[in-house]
């Protein structure tokens, strides 16, 4: 087999190639990778030996699954909205408006992963969310936090990245046997100190296998994972989406915020939470 390499796209044997991974890092001397995620939020060590390089046919085929699930995920966000819109336009054509416009939420998205972080603001874009992204390692997000509130003043804040158990870890309620929940759970708590309400500043923090509870103890209104299993590169976008188009009159319960993602209840839970749209009206002709 040749050798690995920084920046190859690898799979583990003992795992029956079920995920993807990019090598981040390599510890000769230990015989061992770190690897990250090609499309879920984890950071993982593996033996080299255990690494197989998949073809690129195989690579190509698994970004392509990924693709599918995200472009499903988008058409349905894009129907809702549509299905929304038709029944908008009927009650305003009723009440003889002249129109009327949206104001979604404003995001704030702080990411650990610069890819990631990309691939989400691109996504912000097609779905007409204003979106401001700031690329910080996990460990340094809760000395930035308050400082980025203060900057952009979002109603709505991400704080994601990577994570993981570490390897042979099984006690769930120990925050010192994940990656980096430590620092998603301290930037929750600086940002509840900075706005304590759920309301005014709505908060997704996590990644995959984070430690869920103490991240919703810490003031978040979305966490990751109940189940500690790995969560989509773009679960975060979707679910701020259904909060940043949701009329700030109605509650989103958690159930619907977690049929809006990728991975599900067994990766994404919450609180029943506020929307963040408001309605405007009339248009400007000079639009």
């Amino acid at each position: 087999m040749a050798k690995i390499k920084v920046g190859d796209v690898v799979a583990r044997a003992s795992y029956n190639k079920d995920v993807f991974f990019k090598v981040v890092d390599i510890m000769e001397d230990k015989g061992c990778c770190t690897l990250k995620g090609l499309n879920i939020r984890v950071l993982a060590d593996a033996p080299i030996d255990d690494l197989i390089v998949p073809t690129s046919a195989e690579v190509r085929e698994y970004k392509k699954d990924y693709i599918r699930k995200s472009n499903e995920y988008m058409e349905r966000i894009f129907y809702r909205r549509e299905l929304e819109r038709q029944r908008r336009m009927t009650r305003s054509n009723t009440d003889g408006n002249n129109g009327f416009f949206d104001l979604p939420g404003v995001v704030l998205h702080i990411d650990g992963d610069e890819e990631y972080l990309d691939l989400c603001l691109t996504t912000y874009k097609q779905l007409d969310i204003e979106a401001y992204g700031e690329s910080i390692p996990e460990k340094l997000q809760p000395k930035k936090i308050n400082s980025l509130l203060v900057k952009y003043n979002p109603d709505i804040l991400v704080i994601t990245g990577h994570d993981g158990l570490l390897k042979e870890k099984r006690d769930f309620n120990r925050v010192e046997n994940y990656r980096n929940s430590k620092y998603f759970i301290e930037a929750v708590k600086n940002a509840r100190r900075f706005e304590p309400s759920l309301d005014d500043l709505v908060i997704f923090a996590g990644a995959c296998q984070s430690y869920y509870e103490g991240i919703l103890r810490a003031g978040a209104n979305f966490a990751s994972s109940p189940h500690r299993v790995f969560i989509h590169a773009l679960d975060p976008v979707f679910i701020i989406e259904k909060v940043a188009y949701t009329p700030i009159n109605q509650i989103i319960s958690a159930r619907d915020v977690i049929d809006a993602t990728i991975t599900g209840i067994k990766g994404i839970g919450g609180v029943e939470t506020r929307g963040k749209l408001r309605e405007g009206l009339p248009r400007s002709p000079y639009e």
